[in-house]
């Protein structure tokens, strides 16, 4: 079987992914979720001009010149505007987020006034609406603020607030289930036996998963059997997985059960193998509405794969305005052999110069199963396919890896 090149696989895993369901979150539960549709202000902020300072509220004619002498006829603060107006000659205490009173247009902050008794004297001069925050500088009744596809942060959390919505129209959270397969595997804080390794592809998924917005289900490690391992898909259909990840058991041996397991539960499947590195053995498929991604057992691997394909269509699920990841334009930092016919993403730390360069260096070791060096690593160096020898100080793509 002809390997698949990396964006036909991914276009492939996308194909037909459209957002889920739409649900409402209450604000505190809407953190890095995702607008599945516009959001509109409900109210104009502020609703009325109001003093950006403590000081008095004026007529700016009146204040115009220095030791010009007013008289103090009330106050406002926050909350308790004035009821009466600002004549010639008049002033109003103000606290900053009070309501400007009528006549007033502009505010004298306390530190250019002497106060003697109801009586103020100007140091400085007034400059009409100095000090005032007129009324919609914010944002108006109606103003579409928040769009569609928008993954929330805190900042638009407290958006959102002062638009007056308690409750926010988001998409449903994308529900990952993840397998392992493999005699090999242990738990971490066991002793491995002869031949065994400890599990650990799974946590990095799961956590991926989980920065992405999506829900995880922990299916555990199925045995290499064929008995095992449809039991755990099966799991997966009964969770309401609208993904599976598998890792493991996606190569050719007599023990990678993966894609036989999936096949005789009526998984169509779309592609097996991809012209990638690390990553060749990977599957995609669907099992009813339920999407698979079979990913190799190396944990460099796994990791690899999951951050070009699960995370891609977790986004797309979860219904958000970028779904690819954005490729940044570097230096390299050392030399690089010529490439073969598939494409080879590098583990790579990056580096600022002083002139805004960004230089990627890629680590020593590219072995699949070196968790130490993806660990140290920053970003994802992307050498195309059949690309020729390349010397340090030569212009090349990364993929930044979440920090």
């Amino acid at each position: 079987m002809a390997l698949m090149p990396v964006s036909d696989a991914l276009a492939a895993v996308l194909a037909g992914a459209e957002p889920l369901a739409e649900e409402m979150a209450a604000l505190d539960a809407a953190f890095h979720r995702v607008l599945a549709r516009d959001v509109a202000a409900r109210r104009t902020q502020p609703p009325e001009a109001m003093s950006a300072m403590d000081g008095y509220a004026v007529r700016a004619a009146d204040a115009a010149e220095v030791d010009a002498q007013l008289t103090v006829i009330g106050e406002v603060a926050a909350g308790r505007p004035f009821a009466g107006s600002v004549g010639s000659g008049e002033a109003v205490r103000i606290f900053t987020g009070g309501v400007v009173p009528a006549g007033a247009d502009a505010v004298v902050i306390q530190e250019d006034t002497v106060a003697e008794g109801k009586r103020i004297t100007i140091k400085e001069a007034a400059v009409t609406g100095r000090h005032i925050r007129r009324a919609g500088v914010d944002f108006s009744e109606g103003d579409v603020l928040l769009r569609q596809g928008t993954r929330l942060t805190e900042r638009h959390l407290a958006l959102a607030a002062g638009m007056n919505h308690p409750l926010l129209p988001v998409r449903r959270r994308p529900r990952v289930a993840i397998l392992a397969t493999g005699d090999e595997l242990v738990m971490p804080g066991a002793t491995p036996g002869p031949g065994q390794i400890v599990y650990s592809n799974g946590y990095a998924l799961h956590a991926l998963a989980r920065q992405e917005g999506a829900d995880t289900v922990d299916l555990g490690v199925a045995a290499d059997t064929l008995e095992a391992t449809t039991e755990g898909i099966r799991r997966a259909r009964a969770s309401g997985a609208d993904i599976l990840i598998t890792t493991g058991g996606a190569s050719v041996g007599d023990h990678d059960l993966v894609q036989k397991a999936l096949r005789d539960e009526g998984t169509a499947m779309a592609f097996w193998k991809i012209a990638m590195r690390p990553g060749k053995p990977m599957m995609n498929g669907q099992l009813g509405a339920m999407r698979v991604i079979g990913l190799p057992g190396n944990p460099v691997s796994s990791y690899v794969c999951g951050f070009l394909f699960m995370v891609p269509l977790i986004r797309a699920l979860s219904g958000q305005q970028v779904i690819h990841h954005r490729r940044e334009h570097a230096v390299l930092g050392r030399d690089v052999g010529a490439n073969d016919q598939r494409e080879d993403y590098l583990r790579a730390r990056l580096d600022m110069r002083d002139d805004g360069t960004l230089v990627a260096l890629p680590v020593n070791h590219q072995d699949s199963s070196l968790l130490a060096n993806l660990a140290a690593a920053q970003a994802l160096l992307v050498r195309a396919p059949f690309a020729p020898k390349a010397e340090a100080g030569s212009p090349c793509e990364v993929l930044r890896l979440p920090a």
